[in-house]
C-alpha cells in the first residue's frame, strides 16, 4: 500500500515525497483511517515504527480541511503532550517536514529555557502546540495558554509519562481540555497501568496495536558479555577500538554514571558526550546535534534522556548497565535499527544484573546471545544467590564473627538462651527526714508517730516556736513601750514567746545598747517545759 492509497491531500503527499517516504508503516497504516475518521484511538507500536507520522499526518490534513480561524490570534486545535524535551523537538520537526505546505503552524514548549521566545510565538497564534506537562502548565497559570479550543489532544509516550511521574500533571492538563475532542493514544509499551488510564480518557476507541509488547526488532543484533563492574570500562574502551561502530549510543542507569563513563572514554581519546536530566537545554541540544552530525562517535544517555532521539543510521547500542524494567531494554535497542534498517544492541552484565537479565528474557521470549571470546569474561553460569539480610538488634548491628568453631564442642543457641534471673536484694527502708509543717504536726499528735515508729521507743522531739520575722510583726499584737532603760520594745505578754536554745546561736537575740538581754532571758521558759497550751491552739497562727 502506498500514502496515496490512504487518501492524503496533495500538499501532505508532495512533503512526504520530498522526505523519501513511499510506502507507510504498519502503524502508520492501520492508524491514519481511523484518526481521519474522527475516532479515538489507542496505538502500541514499538520504538521506531513511525508512531510520529502516524499521528503528526492525518491531524495536519484535519487541520488543513478547515475553514482558516479568523479569530486573533490563531487558537491552538491541536495539543501534543510528551515526557521529554528531545522527544518534543523531534515531533515538532516532524510536523514541520510533513506540513511545510499546508500552511499549518506548530510549536514546542518545555522548560529549561527562558519562556520569552515561546510566549511572543504564542500571541502570534499557533495551530498545532506541543509540550512537555511542567511548562505548559505554568503557562497555563500566567494565562498564555488557553485549551479551550483544542480538538484533537494527542498523548505520546504514555508509558514513559507514568514512569517519570507525569501523571498528576496530565490529569490537571486534561481536566482544562473541552469534553468533546478526539483523543490518541500512544505508548511504545502497554503495561495494565496504561490500559487503566487509557480507558478513564478514551471513548470507544479504535485499538491498534502492530507488534506484541513483547518482541523486539527482528533485524537488531543482539549480544550479551558476562563482565565485571570493575571491567566494564575496560571492556568498552576495547569493544570502541574497532572501527566498524561509527555511532554508538551508550545507556547508563544514573546521571552520574553517564558523567563517569563520558570522562573515561575522553582520557583515551574517544570524542563522547553525555546527555541526561542535569544538563542545561542548550547543552543537550548541542551534544545531540554534534552526534547526529558525526562530530562525536559515542553519546552516552540516561532512559528519560534519551526519549526522542531519533538518529539515522545509528548503527550500535550498548547497554553498559542493564535496566531494571524489562520494557526500557526494548525501548533502548529500538533506538537503532530503526525504518528497517539494521543495527547491533551489545549487553554488559554483572552479578548484581543477572536478575534484570532473566526479567528481560522471559519478556522477550528469547535467549540473548553470549560472548565468551573477550578479555574480561567473568563466571556467572551458576545463578547468584541473594545475600542474608542482616538481623538489627536494639544495640545495633550483630557482627558474625569469622573465627572457627571448635569441632566436638556443641555451640550455645544463644539466640535462645534466656539470662539468668537475679537474685532480689534487700533493701533497707529509710524513713524520709520530715517536713517543718509535719514536725508540728508529730508534736500536736503524738499517738499516730507511735504507731509509724516501726515499733521504736518514741522519742520526744523539742520544738520551739519559730522567731516572727520583722515584717510579720505588725499583724501580731503591737508591742508595748517598756518603761526600762533603751525604750526595748517586747511583745505582749498573751502572745507565744520564742525560745532560744542558746545565747550565742544563730536565733539568738542581738543585745542592746543598755545591756537588757539578762532581763529578757529572766523571763524565758526552762529547756525541758512544755509551752503554753494556749500557745498551740491552732497551726493556722504560723506560716510556714
Amino acid at each position: 500500500m502506498s500514502f496515496k492509497e490512504l487518501s492524503l491531500i496533495e500538499p501532505i503527499l508532495k512533503a512526504l515525497e520530498t522526505e523519501g517516504y513511499t510506502q507507510p508503516t504498519p502503524i502508520q497504516e492501520q492508524s491514519i483511517p481511523f484518526i481521519l475518521k474522527r475516532q479515538d484511538l489507542l496505538g502500541c507500536a514499538q520504538t521506531g515504527t513511525g508512531k510520529t507520522a502516524a499521528f503528526a499526518i492525518p491531524i495536519l490534513q484535519i487541520l488543513h480541511d478547515q475553514s482558516p480561524a479568523t479569530q486573533r490570534p490563531v487558537p491552538i486545535r491541536s495539543l501534543i503532550l510528551t515526557p521529554t524535551r528531545e522527544l518534543a523537538i523531534q515531533i515538532g520537526e516532524s510536523f514541520s517536514a510533513y506540513g511545510k505546505h499546508t500552511g499549518i503552524r506548530n510549536f514546542v514548549v518545555f522548560g529549561g529555557v527562558g519562556q520569552k521566545q515561546q510566549t511572543d510565538a504564542l500571541h502570534r497564534g499557533v495551530d498545532v502546540l506541543i509540550a512537555t506537562p511542567g511548562r505548559l502548565l505554568d503557562l497555563m497559570q500566567q494565562g498564555f495558554v488557553s485549551l479551550q479550543h483544542v480538538q484533537i489532544f494527542v498523548l505520546d509516550e504514555a508509558d514513559r509519562m507514568l514512569d517519570m511521574g507525569f501523571i498528576h500533571d496530565v490529569k490537571r492538563v486534561i481536566a482544562k481540555l473541552p469534553a468533546k475532542r478526539q483523543t490518541l493514544f500512544f505508548s511504545a509499551t502497554m503495561p495494565p497501568e496504561i490500559s487503566g488510564l487509557a480507558d478513564s480518557i478514551l471513548t470507544n476507541p479504535a485499538k491498534v496495536a502492530v507488534t506484541p509488547v513483547s518482541s523486539t526488532v527482528e533485524k537488531i543484533e543482539q549480544s550479551l558479555y558476562f563482565v565485571d563492574k570493575s571491567n566494564k570500562k575496560s571492556l568498552l574502551i576495547d569493544l570502541l577500538q574497532d572501527k566498524t561502530i561509527i555511532s554508538a549510543l551508550v545507556f547508563t542507569r544514573t546521571k552520574h554514571g553517564a558523567n563517569r563513563v563520558t570522562a573515561d572514554l575522553e582520557k583515551v581519546g574517544i570524542q563522547a558526550a553525555a546527555i541526561h536530566g542535569n544538563k542545561s537545554q542548550n547543552a543537550r541540544q548541542a551534544a545531540l546535534s554534534d552526534f547526529k552530525r558525526g562530530r562525536i562517535r559515542v553519546l552516552v544517555a540516561t532512559d528519560i534522556a534519551a526519549r526522542g532521539i531519533d538518529v539515522e543510521d545509528l548503527t550500535h547500542v550498548i547497554n553498559y548497565e542493564l535496566p531494571n524494567i524489562p520494557e526500557t531494554y526494548v525501548h533502548r535497542i529500538g533506538r537503532t535499527g530503526r525504518a528497517g534498517a539494521s543495527g547491533t544492541a551489545i549487553s554488559f552484565c554483572e552479578g548484581e544484573e543477572v536478575p534484570y537479565l532473566r526479567d528481560i528474557q522471559k519478556l522477550i521470549g528469547q535467549q540473548v546471545p553470549v560472548v565468551t571470546e573477550h578479555p574480561y569474561p567473568a563466571d556467572l553460569s551458576a545463578p547468584i544467590q541473594p545475600k542474608p539480610a542482616q538481623q538489627r538488634g536494639g544495640g545495633g548491628r550483630q557482627q558474625q564473627s569469622n573465627r572457627p568453631k571448635p569441632q566436638g564442642q556443641a555451640q550455645p543457641n544463644r539466640r535462645n538462651e534466656q539470662p539468668s534471673p537475679r537474685p532480689p536484694q534487700q533493701r533497707e527502708r529509710v524513713a524520709a527526714p520530715a517536713r517543718r509543717d509535719e514536725r508540728v504536726f508529730e508534736q500536736s499528735s503524738g499517738s499516730r508517730n507511735e504507731q509509724s515508729s516501726n515499733n521504736r521507743p518514741p522519742q520526744r522531739r523539742e520544738h520551739s516556736a519559730p522567731p516572727a520575722r520583722r515584717d510579720e510583726q505588725p499583724w501580731r499584737n503591737k508591742p508595748t513601750q517598756t518603761e526600762s532603760g533603751g525604750g526595748q520594745n517586747r511583745r505582749n505578754e498573751s502572745a507565744p514567746k520564742p525560745q532560744f536554745k542558746s545565747e550565742n546561736g544563730p536565733n539568738a537575740r542581738p543585745r542592746n545598747n543598755n545591756g537588757n538581754q539578762n532581763q529578757n532571758n529572766n523571763n524565758r521558759p526552762a529547756a525541758n517545759s512544755k509551752p503554753q497550751s494556749d500557745s498551740w491552739d491552732s497551726l493556722s497562727d504560723f506560716q510556714f
